[in-house]
């Protein structure tokens, strides 16, 4: 009866039963308001439609700049398309770590 009263579950051991987080408001629908709606971009009207021509000032400056790094060697390095491939940057790079040398005192 007082369980009924008091609106709890019957619980004498005291075990933990998660009951007080079951309990509470949900919080997904006030995350949700608080996050405004996702727009339209650039890059969903291209992946939309593919055949429209379109102009994204900012993918261009990226490409650009891209593009003057690699020209300077700084841009990415080249993937390796086999594991042949990598296995010989391996080896480079342990031989030039076996040739640099460990503790130089004067």
């Amino acid at each position: 009866a007082q369980c009924r009263i008091f609106s709890t579950t019957f619980n004498p051991q005291g075990i933990r039963t998660g009951n007080k987080v079951l309990r509470q408001r949900l919080k997904g629908p006030a995350l949700a308001a608080y996050y405004p709606r996702r727009t339209a971009t650039l890059k969903d009207l291209k992946s939309a439609y593919p055949d429209l021509e379109t102009w994204d000032e900012d993918e261009e400056d990226r490409l650009e700049h891209l593009q003057i790094a690699k020209q300077r060697g700084k841009g990415a390095p080249r993937k390796k398309r086999t594991a042949e491939e990598s296995k010989k940057f391996a080896n480079r790079r342990k031989k030039s770590a076996a040739a640099a040398p460990k503790n130089v005192s004067f």
